[in-house]
């Protein structure tokens, strides 16, 4: 595949829709709680029948401006809500309530690190809207095909953040969506669950040569739930645009979809424009008017955001950068190392165990943070057995896999598989003294002077202890041993 990045570049704005967390609905009072029956969530507001007239939540205002704040954005003072008039099945008012040229936040960034060097993304607006319904697709006893339409999800609060076309590379495109989650998730607006679709993105890209001012015509993509989606997709729709301009084409301004399984983007239908819409101020919601003391109670509510905890985290544990970033990536992943150290006050051991073990199992199994069984407590204990000499690392790491999958206690775990370690050094000896006249050939080679050697006959006496041994007695042993063999 030729590399065209000297010739040309690309040109992305992400436009993201997160799902507030409030407990009931944009402008009625049924739940939002996912995996209910189908359609056991909905009252006429939400079904849109005749003569029925939306109440706005406030929560939903609060929430959306807690995470405009957090972005960095300006609050406007008056905004207003409008009508999106398009007909789709689940759409049962032909109409969506959301924000267009009133929005309540705009002129807002953040910043993503860039190879090793801060990079600002400006987010060019942040409104409100209420989702749709769902089309369940299914075949039925008789072979045919057709589709139902739960509104469970009909009017559910969502929050839309678009970026400035500032982002370059799919790469750069995950950075963003990566700190623009972990923002949400810190602020506790919205669960950012994406495989439960309550964090969605599309994506606008375009490509343009190297020094040209004016943009390309844009593609958009639809409907992602997934980061290497997204970085996926980036990669082959650039690819794409960059080869048909290669061979004297035009790229056709469309919505494009994903496929997964076959790695490409296809077309789905022609860019739908704003005029596409109808827009117009919605008549049965009086416009929102918000005062300046009513901003600054919420920005008073905002925590700890992810860049001012990873500066906490290199200056009270002198963490390097590297792991702090990692460390602060989720609110999570965060907390789970602050309640570690609590009880464990060795921010390195415990970063190191975070990083390798804890997110190598995480990415093993696909989870989340919060769905791991194992505990700040259990990590702690864990590390304290180590410490105490009752085993060793290597086992250590076993029983932390354990943990992961069962939710048992370190100490049960070592008890139940008797894997106490082995530091009685007259066992050792025992043990060594097997090893070294099993393997005559290596120990002559050591005592040649191939250091190497050692390594192999620590190896056999692991071995012959499954691994409880305590390594460090094995290698002064061993040494010793070896020497009086001269």
């Amino acid at each position: 595949m030729p590399d065209w990045s000297e010739r040309y570049e690309a040109i992305i704005g992400l436009e993201v829709h997160a799902e507030l967390k409030t407990e009931s609905k944009a402008f009625c009072g049924c739940s939002t709680a996912f995996g209910a029956e189908p359609n056991t969530h909905v009252c006429p507001v939400c079904l849109g029948l005749p003569g029925v007239l939306p109440v706005l939540n406030r929560k939903v205002i609060e929430y959306t401006m807690k995470a405009a704040l957090a972005l960095n954005c300006e609050i406007a003072s008056f905004s207003k809500f409008d009508r999106k008039n398009y007909y789709y099945p689940d759409l049962p008012k032909n109409y969506q309530i959301s924000q267009y040229d009133l929005p309540l936040a705009s002129h807002g960034y953040l910043t993503i690190q860039v190879d090793g060097q801060p990079r600002r993304i400006g987010i060019r607006r942040v409104h409100m809207e209420e989702d749709a319904g769902k089309l369940v697709h299914v075949t039925g006893p008789d072979g045919r095909e057709y589709s139902l339409v739960d509104y469970n999800r009909t009017g559910v609060p969502l929050m839309e953040i678009v970026s400035e076309s500032d982002i370059r590379t799919p790469e750069e495109a995950r950075a963003y969506l990566e700190k623009l989650k972990a923002i949400l998730e810190y602020t506790e607006v919205s669960d950012c669950k994406m495989e439960e679709g309550s964090l969605r993105c599309d994506v606008n890209v375009s490509v343009r040569r190297r020094g040209q001012k004016e943009f390309g015509t844009k593609t958009e993509l639809k409907n992602m739930n997934s980061f290497r989606a997204v970085q996926r997709a980036l990669q082959y729709e650039i690819q794409r645009q960059i080869e048909v301009l290669e061979e004297g084409g035009e790229i056709v301004q469309e919505t494009r979809m994903w496929d997964e399984a076959k790695g490409v983007t296809a077309s789905m239908r022609g860019k739908e424009e704003a005029q596409d819409y109808r827009y117009f101020p919605e008549p049965d919601l009086v416009p929102l008017v918000i005062d300046r003391e009513w901003v600054e109670s919420v920005r008073r509510e905002l925590p700890e955001l992810p860049d001012a905890r990873r500066e906490r985290l290199i200056k009270e544990y002198g963490l390097p950068p590297y792991d702090a970033g990692v460390i602060t990536s989720s609110k999570a992943l965060a907390e789970f190392f602050d309640a570690t150290v609590a009880l464990y006050p060795n921010p390195k051991v415990v970063s190191n165990w975070i990083m390798g073990e804890f997110l190598r199992l995480l990415n093993a199994h696909g989870l989340e943070v919060r769905q791991a069984q194992v505990t700040p407590q259990g990590l702690a204990e864990l590390l304290r057995l180590q410490d105490q000499g009752t085993i060793s690392g290597k086992i250590a790491k076993a029983v932390f896999e354990e943990m992961f999958t069962t939710g048992k206690a370190p100490g049960q775990i070592v008890k139940e598989k008797g894997l106490v370690q082995i530091s009685d050094p007259q066992v050792i000896e025992g043990i060594v003294k097997e090893v070294v006249a099993n393997n005559p050939a290596v120990v002559e080679d050591y005592l040649s002077g191939k250091e190497k050697a050692l390594a192999f006959l620590v190896g056999q006496v692991m071995k012959q202890t499954k691994g409880k041994a305590n390594p460090g007695l094995v290698n002064q042993i061993l040494r010793e041993t070896l020497a009086r063999s001269k």
